[in-house]
């Protein structure tokens, strides 16, 4: 008696098709799973046994060989839990069609009461079925949200594996599939708790993360502490351009393989924004183990990773960012395999102006010496602040400001022109897949639409002398005045843009130093 049960495994932020054979015949009792599996899959049968005992379903016996193919794929975690159950009845009873078996992809863990407990990677996997052909995914009830986010397939979620039997043996009717309304989804997802119009004063700040946005710039905000630099990061994703669908669902794949789906929305349709604890470790921060998961930098794909205190992180930690930073992946390599992760984030960092944090302080005195402060800010590499566009410097909000009556611009007016520059941007890298906004130049994009007249060339030439820039600062200062020029409709860069993209440059002067 022999079945095929399909079902997947992640490799990355994709789904690995599994194709689960079992074969039962007379004989001693034995149970035996071959195909590479991992220490949670081969302890499936004690789990699997007591579900089915639990639930009245019948129990194989004789000896029972379980195929997981291909058999060269390490195979691990509890989610083939279900589908070899269903396989083992399957082969035992006789009561589920092959056929039917062959139009569904089945996965999900077993508890010995026979519930069905959610798992990671149902997404992709969902996503893999779709493209497979198959009609159907049978999912555990917790991750059915996230699977019915994929147009043209239906999902059926299950609480007990006698749902499942009873699904797949047509022994009630059918139940209707689980749908999402997305459109609806998207549109609350537009409701941010926070609003750029809670921070009072700070309107350098805000224009400079205005430009960030419009942009896809890195910033780093320097200030002593108290003025204001968290609360300014945390809405730096309320003016963000909305996610695509087609950025939602990759989002939301990488958080489905790392297991952060929570709840029942089942779909990232707001920008991520991750904000690590400075003592991460590099495989925390990019992604690592000996199963390699994705990091923070993946999981703020699409959206702002805010590092808070800067100094303060590792600085190994710190210089793994250099690569993604320029290509937009991490990739992970170990013994048995290699895995890239989606990271194209926005990265927005805060840090304090010296050790004691007054430093340029107007109310109160820094007791830092020259070489202190400057041992200080040396914990940030020179290619890492090369990497990073805008460097805004963050000084206390004044009580008139912080006692003025009224609000600020809200976040949704300031989104209206981050969205229109983007928009001038698609049509300008509409021949030039794999780059969407400013910050994603490579050198060539930057000498054809970052053309300086004469003036800019005199203006650039005496930023250079006096602030000994290198080639990548130079190359950063081009990119954000050409998104300033965005922001004001203007095809040209004119020597006023260029201005301020370069005041946006104040690591590279000796300003901490009076």
């Amino acid at each position: 008696m022999l079945s095929q049960v399909r079902s997947s495994t992640t490799l990355g932020v994709d789904a690995l098709p599994i194709s689960i054979e079992t074969h039962i015949e007379s004989g001693l009792p034995r149970y035996t799973v071959v195909g590479l599996p991992d220490g949670a899959v081969r302890e499936s049968r004690d789990r699997i046994w007591a579900a089915l005992k639990t639930n009245g379903l019948p129990v194989p016996r004789g000896a029972v060989t379980v195929n997981l193919a291909p058999a060269d794929v390490r195979k691990e975690g509890a989610a083939f839990d279900l589908p070899i159950a269903i396989g083992l009845l399957a082969a035992d009873t006789q009561r589920i069609s092959p056929e039917r078996l062959r139009a569904v992809f089945i996965t999900g863990e077993l508890a010995l009461d026979g519930r069905v407990r959610p798992v990671r990677g149902v997404l992709p996997m969902t996503i893999r079925a779709r493209a497979d052909g198959v009609r159907a995914v049978i999912v555990p009830e917790a991750n059915a949200p996230e699977a019915a986010v994929v147009d043209g397939i239906d999902v059926f979620p299950i609480r007990t594996i006698g749902e499942a039997y009873d699904l797949l043996t047509e022994t009630h009717p059918s139940p209707r599939p689980f749908r999402r309304d997305l459109s609806a989804l998207f549109e609350d997802a537009r409701r941010y708790p926070v609003d750029l119009a809670d921070v009072r004063g700070q309107e350098n700040v805000k224009r400079a993360l205005e430009v960030a946005a419009a942009g896809g710039h890195n910033v780093i905000m320097v200030g002593p502490p108290g003025s204001g630099k968290t609360m300014l990061a945390r809405r730096l994703p309320t003016i963000l351009p909305p996610l695509s669908p087609d950025e939602a669902l990759e989002t939301t794949k990488i958080h489905s393989v790392g297991g952060r789906l929570g709840g029942r929305q089942g779909l990232i349709a707001t920008r991520p924004f991750r904000a690590p604890h400075h003592t991460i470790s590099d495989a925390g921060l990019c992604g690592g183990g000996a199963n390699p998961m994705p990091g923070e930098i993946s999981l703020a794909h699409n959206g702002v990773l805010f590092l808070d205190e800067l100094p303060e992180f590792k600085r190994q930690v710190l210089e793994v960012l250099r690569q993604p930073l320029e290509e937009g992946a991490i990739t992970i390599s170990r013994a048995r395999s290699t895995v890239s992760y989606p990271a194209r984030f926005m990265l927005v960092a805060s840090m304090n102006p010296c050790p004691c944090g007054h430093l340029n302080d107007p109310v109160r005195t820094c007791v830092c010496a020259p070489p202190q402060v400057q041992r200080y800010l040396a914990r940030i590499s020179g290619p890492l602040l090369d990497r990073i566009d805008l460097h805004i410097e963050v000084t206390p909000v004044p009580f008139e400001e912080l006692n003025k009556r009224g609000e600020g611009e809200p976040s949704a007016a300031v989104r209206e022109r981050v969205v229109a520059a983007r928009a001038i941007q698609a049509a300008r890298f509409k021949e030039h897949p794999g780059t969407y906004c400013n910050a994603q130049m490579n050198a060539q994009l930057v000498r054809q639409h970052c053309r300086l007249d004469e003036p800019g060339q005199r203006l650039m030439k005496l930023a250079i002398q006096r602030l000994g820039l290198s080639a990548r600062a130079y190359d950063r200062i081009l990119k954000v005045a050409r998104t300033i020029a965005d922001l004001a409709s203007s095809p040209d860069l004119r020597p006023e843009h260029l201005s301020e993209a370069i005041q946006y440059r104040s690591l590279d002067r000796d300003w901490w130093l009076g």
